[in-house]
């Protein structure tokens, strides 16, 4: 495997990054996961438009402009012959002191992986997955902008290893007020009398690609759709629960808690999102 890093093409195991780094040091980056489908990068903009906010948002200067990135990310899909795959971008503030004084970091490291993913077997998408609901609370928005990929996941990772000491795939996480607000690596949804209901940015969510794809592919194919506040209880009556994510697509939740979600399997709103996205994934590639 070969990786894109600072401007060059190195093997995989030659791919570093100092243990200076106040990417190591403190987790200060940002970064993209990002589909590639038939050769192409999947929303490229959007997602080059989220890296920019995010960096924006911890005050950490890009050292390459859009086109540039967009360059490295397809040298790195070439590189490794990727057709369908998966690309990490990532941007870190780089080298510093042992301090916390993110200026002394003068120049940021940015580095482009491009290989396979499938985190969930393709008959998960009919069978559908199990969650549970974490108790570790999602960070507020108010420590950390919500909205800001970072390279700071550690209040992920909790939630998650939460699902994986309970035997399952995902967590779904509530914020501080005690709403839902979304799964360890994917945005929440259900379907309920017909309409299809997501929490809000306001929710401490992370916005996602893929859920914006899918909340303008609902919109097209006339499904009602509402974007609020919503509460733990309301999973647990739904007809369908569904997760969107870069590496997820769209997937069912069957089960939470141990609690059966609708008739136990992928329900119909859920199958129709999953079948418009993954033909829109095809006419992309056009």
């Amino acid at each position: 495997m070969k990786v894109w890093i600072n401007g060059e093409l190195v093997d995989a195991d030659k791919a570093t990054v100092s243990v200076f780094d106040h990417a190591l040091l403190y987790g200060e980056g940002v970064f993209e996961g990002i589909r590639v489908y038939g050769g192409r990068i999947f929303r490229c903009e959007d997602h080059l438009d989220r890296l920019v906010a995010s960096a924006e948002s911890i005050r950490l200067p890009l050292k390459m402009n859009r086109q540039e990135i967009t360059d490295a990310m397809y040298a790195a899909i070439e590189a490794n012959g990727i057709v369908d795959g998966y690309i990490r971008l990532v941007v870190t503030r780089g080298v510093g002191d042992l301090g916390l004084d993110p200026f002394l970091c003068k120049h940021s490291t940015v580095y482009v992986i491009a290989d396979q993913i499938e985190l969930y077997p393709e008959e998960m998408y009919a069978s559908g997955l199990e969650v549970v609901i974490a108790k570790t609370p999602r960070r507020s928005g108010a420590v950390i902008p919500s909205t800001a990929k970072t390279l700071n996941y550690l209040n992920n990772i909790i939630a998650k290893m939460e699902a994986v000491d309970a035997g399952v795939g995902e967590a779904i996480m509530l914020n501080t007020r005690g709403e839902v607000a979304e799964a360890t690596g994917d945005n929440v949804f259900i379907v309920t009398g017909g309409k299809v209901v997501t929490p809000p940015p306001e929710a401490d969510i992370l916005v996602g690609i893929t859920r914006g794809v899918v909340i303008g592919l609902a919109r097209d194919l006339g499904i009602d759709l509402e974007e609020r506040a919503m509460m733990p209880a309301e999973l647990f009556t739904a007809d369908e629960c569904f997760l969107t994510g870069t590496a997820a697509e769209v997937i069912a939740v069957t089960k939470i808690d141990g609690a059966v979600i609708g008739n136990g399997k992928a329900g119909p709103v859920t199958m129709k999102l999953l079948s418009a996205f993954r033909e829109l994934t095809k006419a992309e590639q056009a």
